[in-house]
């Protein structure tokens, strides 16, 4: 199958043994505010802005308009964000972004949780989930995660999952102003197709 093609009929809701992952519409805004609004420590102090810029809105329609943006680079192909849900419960988001054809062929993966469900291994099964997603439904060859140095709870997903550590890039990104350093993860399609059924097992089957 084409790449092409299978970003065309690329399926909106990905399962996991416990987690959904799924396309957010405008529905999900009560549930999402209320996560963003509790959890809003735990989670802005990780989160990409420029010095001095002030935090994004969370109204309504902000997040109408984002989840607009997000369904425009799913039709391009450019990007995939789902949110997170235990049962019916909202739980966080993982964004598969800044897809790159030709000769990349590659991703970067990002998540968060709402801080009351996490280290329940969570994020973890919606990283396998969303790499079984990029490697077989999409057919990427590499997917990165960059993750802050003493982002303790963000590092321990990717320890669980061994992913394979490449190193610190050095003032990677802007975060409140503060260019950080980042350590860089990465898996390729040969790791995976090495490791599938071990992930899968682990994570995925029931």
């Amino acid at each position: 199958m084409s790449a092409a093609r299978a970003v065309r009929h690329a399926p909106l809701e990905l399962h996991g043994r416990r987690v959904l992952l799924r396309s957010l519409t405008e529905e999900d805004f009560p549930a999402w505010h209320e996560v963003r609004t509790r959890c809003a420590d735990w989670l802005l102090r990780w989160e990409p802005r420029p010095k001095g810029a002030p935090v994004p809105s969370e109204d309504r329609p902000s997040f109408a308009a984002r989840c607009g943006i997000r369904e425009r680079e799913r039709h391009l192909g450019t990007g995939y964000g789902f949110g997170i849900f235990v049962g019916e419960r909202f739980a966080g988001e993982v964004t598969l972004s800044s897809i790159q054809r030709g000769p990349f062929q590659s991703a970067f993966i990002g998540y968060w949780i709402d801080e009351a469900l996490a280290g329940r291994g969570l994020v973890p099964e919606a990283v396998v989930v969303t790499l079984r997603f990029a490697f077989e439904a999409i057919s990427l060859h590499r997917v990165e995660i960059s993750i802050i140095p003493r982002n303790t709870a963000s590092r321990r997903v990717v320890e669980k999952l061994g992913i394979r550590e490449e190193g610190v890039a050095q003032r990677f990104l802007e975060i409140d102003g503060v260019w950080e350093d980042h350590v860089r993860y990465a898996i390729t399609a040969e790791e995976w197709l090495r490791r599938e059924r071990e992930l899968a097992g682990a994570w995925l089957d029931r």
